[in-house]
Formats: structure tokens, sequence, C-alpha cells
């Protein structure tokens, strides 16, 4: 399927790609944290190298990996003009989720993601993806969302699906901070660690199909599951 070599990128799609991803966008991303809470209070990790070793599972093994999957299956549909093929695309991703958590986290970020992206960056491939899904009752996912824009906005496959994947775990990484707690400084380290990670989960997904998804990260979905009923929570999962 190639690999996905970044391409060039026009300055204003590399700067409108660089905002959807970031914590300025409204998706609410900051309120989840994808099972870490319990993972941190069960002292699963408990430190630097234990947020780090927890985060390149999920890319590697976990629903981070079906994400980018998911994320290149539907920039590849978008560009070819296969709207039958996206619509099912986006149907499997959003069934495609272990836990109650897990389904508000992506469709929370997938809707916020898709209303906002309508009202400021108009383009027909948003509002058709839209309508499409609201005409099946499916409930959009920041990944089909996400790479649906970017193809629009002519950003290369890899180069988008990078940047998504070191967005995920920057997030994650940002709870991790708050959660264990660590400093700024140690934040900064774990992302310079998962850089490789994110790399090589990006390779991986750019060659990877539909019926490469699955997920034997289990202690990640675990977490989801046990953070449902843990007592104090300061995150949605």
């Amino acid at each position: 399927m190639g690999s996905g070599e970044p391409g060039p990128v026009a300055p204003r799609s590399l700067i409108r790609l660089q905002n959807w991803l970031s914590p300025a966008f409204p998706t609410g991303s900051y309120s989840y944290s994808h099972g870490l809470e319990w993972a941190i209070e069960s002292n699963q990790i408990h430190h630097r190298p234990s947020l780090v070793d927890w985060l390149d599972a999920d890319l590697h093994f976990g629903s981070a990996r079906n994400e980018a999957i998911f994320f290149v299956e539907a920039w590849r549909c978008a560009t070819g003009g296969d709207r039958t093929r996206l619509l099912e695309t986006a149907e499997l991703a959003a069934a495609c989720r272990a836990t109650s958590e897990f389904a508000l986290e992506a469709s929370q970020q997938g809707a916020s993601s898709l209303a906002t992206l309508s009202d400021v960056w108009r383009d027909p491939a948003i509002e058709a993806l839209a309508e499409g899904l609201r005409q099946q009752s499916i409930q959009p996912v920041l990944p089909i969302v996400i790479a649906v824009r970017s193809a629009a906005d002519g950003v290369p496959v890899g180069t988008a699906l990078r940047a998504f994947l070191y967005a995920l775990v920057s997030n994650l990484v940002t709870a991790g901070v708050r959660l264990i707690p660590l400093g700024q400084r140690d934040g900064q380290r774990a992302l310079a660690e998962l850089e490789d990670a994110v790399l090589d989960a990006s390779e991986r997904a750019l060659n990877a199909g539909i019926d490469d998804l699955g997920s034997a990260a289990l202690m990640v979905d675990l977490a989801s599951m046990f953070h449902e009923t843990q007592y104090t929570r300061l995150f949605r999962s």
C-alpha cells in the first residue's frame, strides 16, 4: 500500500492540521485519560518509564493501533471518492470500542470536531461526511473526521497520521503529568521517548488494512472498565 512518506504540504494546510490537533481545538480531549486514571490509581503506572511503556504498548498492540488503521483507511476512501466504503469504515470505527467510556470518548470528540470543522472550515467533503453519518445514524469518531478533512486539504496520509498519533499520545502524557504527577520537563522527556513508537506505529498502519484490526493490549481495556466504577475521578475515561 505504500509507506506514505511525507510529500509537500501547503503552508495553510499545515497550520490548519496543527490547529485541528491542538489543545486549542474544542474537542474536549483534556477531559479524557483513556483509562490512565485507573492505571495510575492502581499503581500500574507510577513514573515516567511506566507511562511510556503503557503508551508504547497501546500504540503497537491496542486501541491506538486500531485508530491509526481507521485513519489511513478513511483518508484513502476520501481521496479515492469511495463514499460507500468510507461510511462502512466510519461505522466500524464507531462500533470498535471496548467499553462505554471509550465509546463516549470517541463519539464526543468526533462530534465536537465535526461540528467545529463544519462551522469554521466549511468543505464539501466534511458536509458530505456529516450528512452520510446522519442518514445512517453513525456516531462520528475523531480519526475518521480528521482523516477526511486532512485528505480534503491535500495533506499526505503519512504526514496527517503521524501528527494525529502524536497528538493522541501528547494528550495522554498531559493526563499523566497531572495524575502521577510528573513535572512538565518529565512530560517532555516522555514525549521524546515516544517519538520512535509513534513513527513505527504510523509505518505499520500505512501498510495495514481493515483486516489487520485487532487489539492485544487487554490492560488498556480493563483499565477503562475499572475506571467506570472508580470512586474518585478527575477524567471522564
